[in-house]
């Protein structure tokens, strides 16, 4: 499914190859099977962001998504925090990538969302949907979260929401998401460099900051996806709600 595959990027950390295909992508968001809705909120987003300074739209993908743990890229960080059980969800997580066939590099943690992403794309279109729907919760949480932030990158996240065919209530989660404290603050910034740092194995703690994408090889297999092992119930999965 190229929607997916196009999503994973522009949830990416942002480079050039974008704004210089953004022809092309807007192609893909036409012919994919989202609502007119969700295509028109995506083509906004694309415009809007491949029209800007490099520079700027990556010191903006910087504030939201590395500053601070709310808006998270990795799974885990959703399911665990900084419980001790994310280590093994990590360990679990990357058997069942090379179950499937897949390799990833050393300095990529297994958890970040555009390779999740990939990695269901090799998996075959019936199999997309089972692999969105497991995480739909984490979805629509940074969805919500985004909006309260005013970023069009929700466009990305509901899209995603959609594809997955899970129904959320939106409306009674952003009345929860509303009584988060800010963790983007200097001051939150400040209390969490104070706390100890979590690794998952050696050099971690320099590798948990690459947004470098792996990219699946030819040779993994497209007939079987295999669910994600997730030890906590997605109930537990809203930091702060």
């Amino acid at each position: 499914m190229q929607i997916v595959k196009l999503l994973s990027h522009l949830l990416d950390y942002p480079a050039a190859h974008l704004q210089d295909h953004r022809a092309s992508i807007l192609a893909v968001i036409d012919e994919s099977p989202l609502s007119e809705e969700r295509r028109q909120a995506l083509r906004a987003f694309v415009q809007q962001q491949t029209e800007r300074d490099l520079t700027d739209w990556q010191c903006e993908y910087d504030g939201l998504f590395e500053r601070g743990r709310s808006l998270s890229l990795h799974l885990f960080e959703h399911v665990h925090g900084e419980a001790r059980d994310r280590g093994q969800a990590m360990v679990d997580l990357l058997h069942q990538y090379r179950e499937a066939g897949l390799d990833i590099a050393e300095r990529e943690l297994p958890d970040y969302i555009p390779l999740y992403l990939e990695f269901l794309c090799t998996q075959g279109d019936d199999n997309i949907q089972a692999g969105l729907a497991e995480v739909a919760h984490i979805l629509a949480t940074l969805a919500c979260r985004l909006e309260q932030r005013g970023s069009n990158y929700q466009a990305v996240l509901h899209a995603l929401l959609e594809l997955s065919q899970v129904e959320v209530e939106l409306s009674s989660l952003r009345d929860q998401l509303g009584q988060e404290k800010p963790d983007y603050t200097q001051e939150a910034l400040d209390k969490v460099w104070e706390e100890e740092m979590v690794t998952f194995g050696p050099g971690a703690a320099n590798d948990a900051c690459s947004t470098e994408q792996s990219k699946p090889s030819e040779s993994q297999r497209r007939d079987q996806h295999i669910p994600v092992n997730w030890v906590a119930d997605a109930t537990r999965t809203q930091r702060g709600a």
